[in-house]
């Protein structure tokens, strides 16, 4: 809110008066002020000694004295609290750890010990946002001794390994929460991937966890839950999988994408009968990738895009025999690769455009998929499943800016339902 400020000359009485608009808004003024302030008595801003601590201090004391007059019902040296029964009793000193580093405070206790701060709560050594710093560190893949010595240089906190550990378990029950919430009834297109993350099991080993991502009604991209597996899962792992999406709420999809996870496509098609099951053509295209030599990625790729947009399948297995009869002596893993996945890559066919884009594009799955990717690497490798899925769980909770699982929303997405609408029509209710 922009504040209305009187402006004269240097003398405080002046008959001469001019209005003046001022844009900063009352915490920028105060800001500015502090700073000015922290300059002129030659205090530095952080640290141990710093302006802001004092400020912190004085706030957080203010706090608690105001919390001991509203516990108490009468104001220091007020004659009122004569014979009231309970009084003051002196301070005891107390070092909280924040975000600016350690600040030691004065506690105003009362004589019956019946006084319980909310401010600062009783035994609290740790302000909620000093937590949340120690959180938002574990996301991004700090181990807890470079968490650690992080505090430790940057604000002067001395904090235990032990006691980092037991704040970034407490994500344990907000994760199982999460994995278990109710979902939505229908989903127009859920994503199976994996990403590989080393986890020590015994001895240090690469494992899949595989991530469900699902396109809801609004256009969404929801994350719909994360499962540790071993490399070697089946039938019977997927279905497990699958019944438990459907058993939180998930009815109907319209189109699964996967990458022919062995027992999968049978495991879809017994949870959802309708379902179409499609073969990523994200994954395709990557492994196609990975079995070419690079230099010759944009050659492959100029063949391989025409069987992806080709508008019939009769045009798809046209370009597909064209790409065969190229490559075929020099990349023969691919044409097998094609092959393979053909009777589960046809169904895209049969979509609209505007359905396809969908199922094609990238950028989600490849964006989601580089920030796990950048959480993992940091820490290298994790010391079990549970330690792996805590920061992968709160990467996704940075992704989406409200905390959540959603990561994104498909554009021009009225389009896309009303083509949905055309095609799967009769399932929308």
């Amino acid at each position: 809110m922009a504040r209305v400020s009187r402006k004269s000359g240097e003398a405080a009485e002046t008959t001469s008066h001019e209005l003046v608009v001022d844009d900063r808004s009352a915490e920028q003024v105060l800001a500015e002020e502090l700073v000015a302030r922290a300059r002129r008595e030659g205090v530095d801003l952080v640290g141990p000694d710093g302006f802001l601590t004092k400020v912190t201090k004085s706030v957080l004391e203010a706090a608690l004295n105001a919390e001991m007059t509203e516990h108490l019902g009468y104001e220091p040296h007020d004659p009122a609290g004569r014979g009231s029964g309970n009084s003051r009793n002196g301070t005891t000193k107390k070092t909280i750890n924040t975000d600016i580093g350690p600040v030691e405070i004065d506690v105003p206790r009362d004589r019956e010990g019946a006084f319980e701060p909310v401010i600062v709560p009783k035994h609290a050594r740790r302000l909620d946002g000093f937590n949340e710093s120690i959180i938002s560190l574990y996301a991004k893949g700090l181990t807890t001794g470079e968490i650690a010595d992080h505090l430790r240089e940057i604000y002067g906190a001395d904090v235990s390994k032990d006691t980092i550990s037991r704040i970034t378990d407490a994500i344990g029950p907000e994760l199982l929460e999460w994995q278990n919430r109710p979902l939505d009834r229908i989903y127009p297109v859920i994503f199976i991937d994996a990403i590989r993350v080393k986890i020590r099991d015994g001895a240090v080993a690469n494992r899949p966890i595989y991530v469900a991502l699902g396109v809801n009604l609004e256009g969404e991209r929801d994350v719909l839950g994360l499962w540790v597996g071993t490399g070697g899962e089946g039938a019977k792992h997927w279905l497990g999988v699958l019944s438990e999406l459907k058993n939180r709420g998930v009815d109907d999809v319209f189109i699964v994408c996967c990458d022919g996870l062995n027992g999968l496509p049978d495991s879809i098609s017994a949870t959802w009968p309708r379902a179409d099951v499609q073969t990523c053509v994200v994954h395709l295209i990557r492994n196609t990738l990975r079995y070419t030599p690079q230099n010759k990625w944009p050659a492959i790729m100029k063949d391989v895009r025409p069987i992806y947009t080709a508008p019939t399948l009769d045009a798809a297995t046209e370009r597909f025999s064209e790409l065969e009869e190229r490559w075929g002596t020099t990349v023969p893993a691919v044409i097998k690769l094609w092959k393979d996945a053909w009777g589960e890559f046809v169904p895209f066919l049969s979509f609209p455009a505007e359905v396809r884009s969908i199922v094609y594009t990238t950028n989600t799955i490849e964006s989601l998929n580089a920030r796990f990717r950048r959480s993992v690497r940091v820490r290298g490798h994790f010391p079990n499943d549970q330690a792996a899925l805590k920061v992968l769980y709160l990467t996704i909770r940075r992704t989406d800016g409200r905390g959540g699982n959603v990561v994104g929303s498909v554009r021009n997405w009225k389009s896309v339902l009303n083509t949905l609408a055309l095609h799967y029509g009769d399932r929308f209710n």
